[in-house]
């Protein structure tokens, strides 16, 4: 059974037609790269797939169910593009809070999560005095912490250091490796070689999926970037 399924999904928003009959599929494990300009509709989507959004037209299916389904969020960690934390609390008690409302009041299920993105020796840290890649590792933390069996992320790494990049992709890979589906929005290209599958979104479309290599090839180009463009010209051509 695919993670998650879209079936010709079209997304309004007055006159801007967000999503424009979009379909795409992720297996278990993977960590599939929605990549393509700001604008494009990545955010659009993934707020569909949890069900924020309703759909004009066509299907969302996340772990079997179609959504929107309440039920079903219990088993999805949602990492937005804006922080979620309470400055005023501790690293501790925002992944309890978070956990909380997953229904998760597992403490070692809260420390594990800290754990895992380096922050143990912060726990009592309130937020307000965290570094920005501190904050955002401690958003991942949130995320992580009811052990979903999908981790949809929106723009995880911008405004991130290149090291701490690498930390958290790290991350990611260990995660999918453990049978956790992974959706990652990006506009880097260069995060995109560390994905299993692509799909290149431009005004609402998939533009073409696929591996990195598989894009570059199918594109004749030496790197994504021009391969997203070959794309995006041959869409231009048949709207």
């Amino acid at each position: 059974m695919n993670t998650i399924e879209i079936e010709n999904v079209h997304k309004r928003f007055g006159n801007i037609h967000a999503l424009r009959g979009l379909s795409l599929s992720t297996r278990k494990g993977e960590i599939y790269g929605l990549l393509g300009p700001n604008g494009a509709g990545k955010s659009t989507l993934i707020r569909t797939i949890v069900g924020l959004y309703t759909p004009e037209e066509g299907t969302v299916t996340v772990l079997g169910k179609q959504m929107p389904d309440r039920n079903v969020l219990s088993q999805v960690g949602y990492m937005t593009q804006a922080s979620a934390l309470y400055n005023e609390l501790t690293v501790w008690q925002n992944v309890a809070f978070f956990a909380g409302l997953m229904d998760c009041n597992d403490k070692s299920a809260i420390a594990a999560a800290i754990d895992f993105v380096g922050l143990s020796d912060r726990r009592q840290t309130p937020v307000a005095q965290l570094s920005g890649g501190m904050r955002q590792r401690l958003s991942l933390a949130t995320v992580l912490v009811h052990k979903p069996d999908l981790i949809l992320l929106d723009e995880p790494t911008v405004g991130v250091d290149p090291q701490l990049r690498v930390q958290f992709w790290q991350h990611f890979r260990r995660l999918a490796e453990n049978g956790v589906t992974l959706l990652v929005s990006s506009h880097v290209m260069d995060e995109a070689e560390r994905c299993d599958r692509l799909g290149f979104v431009r005004d609402g479309r998939l533009l073409a999926e696929g591996s990195a290599d598989e894009l570059r090839e199918r594109a004749g180009t030496h790197n994504l970037e021009e391969a997203f463009l070959v794309f995006a010209g041959e869409a231009a051509h048949e709207h």
